[in-house]
């Protein structure tokens, strides 16, 4: 679209220049449903866009969000961190999120495989249901793991917002995911043993 160097030079060169993980600063100038742009403080203004800086909508925030408007509003001051340069639409990639801590790894930090928790359930899909079981940390419960009871469907056990006891049988710090199961928090529903 805007790529290449002839048609913008200082932007590029200003572009160029940035550095992986440096801190820009500057005001969110438009909030699409695809992102926010940022008019940096430093550098030149962006020809065609309200701001040199994306921030996509991943990068606002580690909880999940409907809208960008959730995070920030038009006007407000932001810092961020530099992710790459998009040679593409001559923009500097922002993270927003970067900028704070990430709740995953503090909750994989305090948290063990084996321990119980207890939270809502947030969303069924065709194999299992997510269940909230830290501020903006969701887990998943594999349809075999609901019950002892063999169930074809989620909705067959559970409905979103019931609050279920689960126990944590997985942390993947990698992919940011953590795996539950219901079952194994009922120990008076154990399977028949096996002689």
């Amino acid at each position: 679209m805007l790529g290449g160097r002839t048609g913008h030079p200082e932007l590029w060169t200003f572009l160029e220049s940035l550095h992986d993980g440096e801190i820009l600063a500057g005001t969110v100038a438009g909030i699409e449903r695809f992102g926010v742009f940022v008019a940096l403080d430093e550098g030149p203004d962006h020809p065609v866009f309200p701001g040199v800086g994306f921030i996509t909508i991943p990068e606002l925030s580690w909880h999940r969000i409907e809208a960008a408007s959730d995070v920030v509003r038009v006007g407000q001051r932001v810092a961020c961190e530099f992710l790459q340069f998009d040679t593409w639409n001559l923009e500097a990639r922002l993270s927003l999120r970067a900028m704070r801590p990430d709740p995953f790894q503090s909750f994989a930090d305090g948290t063990e495989v084996g321990r119980t928790l207890c939270g809502p359930v947030t969303k069924l899909v065709p194999f299992g249901v997510f269940v909230q079981v830290a501020e903006g940390i969701e887990g998943l419960v594999h349809l075999g793991e609901l019950s002892w009871t063999p169930v074809r469907t989620p909705s067959d056990a559970v409905r979103v917002g019931d609050r279920i006891t689960v126990v944590v049988t997985g942390i993947d710090r990698d992919q940011r995911r953590v795996r539950l199961s219901a079952r194994r928090a009922s120990p008076e529903r154990r399977e028949p043993q096996q002689h």
